[in-house]
């Protein structure tokens, strides 16, 4: 049996530091070395997200991580998760379960609340403690955020309690990488301080010996050892959770390779659905909200929203509705997943105004079909058969609404899944949507995607096999430039996991969300 470790947080002085990269990086290394690591996250806040066996729903980052860990993903990973509804508010999502819609204000301002998810937060960590060693927690932005150190429940707070060897993660690339760590250890308080252990130097660019005299001069700047210095990488694909990274993807039309376009919605959510179209060398894949970009595309890709309604909106007033139309007419495919699938419909209906005042609204018309939202939200994993394709596939759900067929229309699923149940519509093989979030991670539902095109390589893609091939990758590289005796060391000293007294929870529990 192995040595139990202490638990280790990997923190960061910014957002996009690579946090959830070097989470990810470790839960494979420990994994690799014999152990049982699990990852957890008390608070994210994230528009991708992943429904777990048991019906609820966490980060899309923990997900990753727990496939890192090759386990399955719990809600106990990712106890709070903020699904930002529009700039102002956010649905509440705790331990797996919608419990309400919050302004930023309100959730931030309400100390009593805060006290109370917090309290949630230590008790799922306690539950997966029980289970996995260790436990690989990941941060929130920055752990020296003084405005809001009396409410946090993600960052330093939380390795307190759990008694987490902390590593602290600084992004070289975008500059200031000296007064970004020292500043943030010495804003922390003393006991706070007491449990950075070492620094990570991520995305450096070029020869890594030009930054031997740094290294010296942060160590000596801050008592704390360098253990990590990360080269900058671009050969390694894990899945991005950040969406600021998708205006980056480049939108050029490339000859040679299936052109797919990826409406840029204002409220784009999962976007992880098509990360498998950017891996496979078949496929050409951007994101864009330009009409002329969108119509060079051979296939068009309407993805899942947090606010269907104020997308597809949008979309009428830009232009872009029109020109999916267009394509439509065209010849070109376009396929919808989840919002996307349900603006494909000629209605969508909000009686009880679940994502605003509009209460009606039509849709684009490409599919015979109507949308009524609901309060209640469907998160479940699903197995399924595509279309006539006698191959088990697998994907998930997770939205608000449920669609039927409009006009008599006859049904012609995408989707029929093992319990019986179907989803999806089928017009032909240019114009289908569905609600199944991971439907292209099956390799015959992206083999059915190229149908009808010609590519210079036209090779089958083994899309779980290549996750595996990435995660040891990154694990490896991490391992050869960090000093892993040392990182051993420090979470196989006396382990000891405190029973620090929790907050009490506020009379009435989490009031907010009643």
């Amino acid at each position: 049996m192995k040595k139990r470790l202490k638990p280790v947080m990997f923190a960061g002085t910014c957002s996009d530091a690579g946090k959830s990269i070097v989470n990810t990086a470790f839960c494979r290394i420990f994994l690799n070395d014999g152990y049982t690591p699990a990852p957890f996250k008390a608070q994210n806040m994230s528009l991708n997200s992943y429904s777990t066996p048991e019906g609820g729903e966490i980060g899309r980052a923990q997900a990753v991580q727990a496939e890192a860990c090759r386990i399955a993903p719990h809600t106990d990973m990712n106890p709070v998760l903020l699904k930002p509804t529009n700039d102002l508010s956010s649905q509440v999502i705790l331990n797996g379960r919608p419990a309400g819609n919050l302004s930023a204000r309100a959730y931030f301002g309400n100390k009593s609340n805060k006290e109370a998810l917090f309290e949630e937060a230590v008790a799922a960590f306690r539950r997966l403690e029980k289970t996995y060693n260790p436990i690989v927690l990941e941060g929130a932005g920055s752990i020296s955020e003084l405005n809001l150190r009396d409410r946090d429940i993600t960052n330093m707070r939380m390795a307190l309690q759990a008694g987490a060897v902390t590593f602290l993660v600084a992004d070289i690339d975008r500059g200031g990488v000296f007064a970004s760590v020292y500043g943030s250890i010495q804003l922390l308080p003393p006991e706070e301080r007491a449990l950075i252990k070492g620094i990570i130097i991520n995305k450096f660019r070029g020869d890594l010996s030009l930054f031997d005299e740094g290294k010296r001069l942060l160590e000596e700047l801050t008592g704390i050892p360098v253990v990590s210095i990360i080269p900058y990488f671009r050969d390694i694909k894990i899945e991005e959770e950040d969406s600021v990274v998708l205006e980056t993807k480049q939108k050029v039309h490339v000859s040679g390779k299936i052109n797919v376009a990826i409406v840029l919605l204002r409220h784009l959510s999962n976007f992880t659905d098509f990360s498998v179209l950017e891996m496979d060398s078949r496929f050409h894949t951007y994101y864009s909200n330009n009409v002329e970009e969108i119509g060079k595309a051979d296939i068009i890709i309407l993805p899942g929203s947090k606010n269907t309604i104020a997308d597809l909106q949008a979309l009428r007033a830009n232009g872009i509705a029109a020109a999916v139309i267009r394509a439509h007419k065209a010849g070109k495919k376009i396929i919808g997943i989840c919002g996307g699938y349900q603006m494909m419909g000629v209605r969508i209906e909000d009686p009880e105004g679940v994502e605003g005042e509009t209460r009606v609204l039509p849709g684009l018309g490409l599919l015979p079909q109507c949308t009524v939202m609901e309060k209640e939200k469907v998160t479940v994993q699903d197995r399924f058969y595509f279309l006539d394709d006698e191959t088990l596939c697998r994907g998930y759900e997770i939205h608000m609404g449920k669609t039927c067929l409009a006009n008599g229309a006859p049904e012609k699923p995408v989707a029929t899944l093992l319990n019986g149940r179907t989803d999806g519509y089928y017009l032909d093989d240019s114009c289908w949507g569905c609600y199944l979030h991971g439907i292209l991670d099956n390799s015959n539902v992206l083999d059915r995607l190229v149908a009808g095109f010609t590519v210079a390589d036209a090779a089958p893609f083994d899309y779980e096999r290549f996750k595996e091939e990435q995660y040891d990758k990154l694990a490896a590289l991490v391992r050869e430039h960090t000093d892993m005796e040392y990182v051993y060391r420090v979470l196989e000293e006396t382990f000891r996991s405190p029973r620090g007294r929790l907050p009490t929870a506020p009379t009435g529990g989490l009031h907010f969300l009643a």
